[in-house]
C-alpha cells in the first residue's frame, strides 16, 4: 500500500488535471444543453484557444494579455461555428449535426497543421507564484496556477448562471426550449450567449494546457474530443455541476492508476472505464435525469 503523502501528492495532482478536464468540458455541456448537439469541434476551439495564447504571449509578455486573446479567438469561433454550421443544420437529423462538427474539427487540425507546422511549440510562461511545500506535498507554480485560473471562471460561471438574468435564460432555454420561445424569449440570443461562454472557458483551457505541459501542437484536441463526451456523459448530458464533477474524477482516476498501480491499459483509457462504470450504476450520469 502505498504512503499516505504519495497518495495526497497524486491527488493533488489528479485535481488539477480534473480542474483542466472540467473547464474543458463545460463548454460542451453548455451547447448540448441549449441546442442538444454534440459539439465535437469544440475541441478545436480548445486547441484554437492554445495557439492564440502562445502568439499573445509571444508578442506582449503579459499572461493576462495572451487568456484574454486566448478566450477572445475561442470565442469569436464558437459563435462562427454556431452560426454557420450548427444553426443550418437544426432542422435536420442529429447524425447530420454530428457529422458536420466531426468534419468541422478535422479540417480545423488541418489548417492548424498547415499554418503553424506539425511541430509542438513550447509554452514556457514565468509564473510569479511561489511552489508550496508542507507536511511532505508538493504544489508546483503550475499547478497553483491552474488552481486560481480555474477556480476564478468556474465561480465567474456559476456567479453567471445562478445571480443574473442572462444565466436565468440559458438555464431556462436548457430545461424547455419551446416553453422559453412561447414565453417570448430571445432563444437565438440565448444559445449565442452560451455558445460564446462555453468557447470562452474552452480557450481559457487549451492555453492553460499549453502551460500546464509546456506544448502545444495541432494534434492537442484529439485526446480531448473524446474525453471531453466522456466526461459530459458521466457527469449526465447538460449538468453543469456534473460536468464538474465528472472532470475532477476522471482527473483522479488516471493519475491515481498510472502513479500508483501499474496497469498495462493507457491513461485516457480510463475515461471510459469510469463512465462504463457509472452507467452500470446510474445511466443517465452522475447528475442526469432519467
Amino acid at each position: 500500500m502505498p504512503p499516505v503523502t504519495t497518495l495526497a501528492q497524486q491527488l493533488i495532482n489528479g485535481l488539477t488535471v480534473g480542474s483542466l478536464y472540467a473547464l474543458m468540458a463545460l463548454g460542451l455541456t453548455m451547447v448540448y444543453g441549449v441546442m442538444r448537439v454534440l459539439h465535437i469541434a469544440h475541441a478545436g476551439v480548445f486547441t484554437l484557444g492554445a495557439y492564440a495564447g502562445l502568439w499573445a504571449f509571444g508578442w506582449s509578455g503579459s499572461f493576462w494579455v495572451a487568456l484574454l486573446a486566448a478566450m477572445a479567438a475561442a470565442t469569436l469561433s464558437g459563435l462562427a461555428m454556431e452560426r454557420w454550421v450548427y444553426s443550418p443544420l437544426l432542422a435536420k437529423p442529429p447524425i447530420t449535426t454530428l457529422i458536420a462538427s466531426i468534419g468541422v474539427f478535422i479540417g480545423l487540425e488541418e489548417i492548424y497543421r498547415i499554418a503553424a507546422g506539425p511541430q509542438p511549440y513550447s509554452f514556457s510562461v514565468p509564473i510569479a507564484l511561489p511552489d508550496i511545500r508542507t507536511a511532505g506535498l508538493l504544489v508546483t507554480a503550475p499547478q497553483l496556477l491552474v488552481a486560481l485560473v480555474t477556480g476564478a471562471l468556474l465561480f465567474a460561471l456559476w456567479f453567471l448562471l445562478a445571480r443574473t438574468d442572462t444565466g436565468l435564460a440559458i438555464r431556462a432555454v436548457s430545461q424547455d426550449g419551446e416553453m422559453a420561445t412561447a414565453c417570448g424569449m430571445d432563444v437565438r440570443r440565448v444559445v449565442m450567449l452560451a455558445f460564446g461562454v462555453g468557447s470562452a472557458l474552452a480557450g481559457a483551457a487549451g492555453m492553460l494546457v499549453g502551460i500546464y505541459y509546456n506544448s502545444v501542437s495541432p494534434t492537442m484536441g484529439s485526446v480531448t474530443a473524446y474525453k471531453g463526451l466522456a466526461i459530459i456523459v458521466l457527469g449526465g448530458l447538460g449538468s453543469i455541476p456534473g460536468t464538474v464533477l465528472g472532470g475532477l474524477v476522471i482527473g483522479v482516476i488516471e493519475t491515481l492508476v498510472i502513479g500508483l498501480v501499474e496497469f498495462p491499459l493507457p491513461r485516457d483509457a480510463w475515461a471510459f472505464l469510469a463512465m462504463i462504470a457509472v452507467f452500470l450504476v446510474r445511466p443517465q450520469g452522475l447528475f442526469g435525469v432519467r
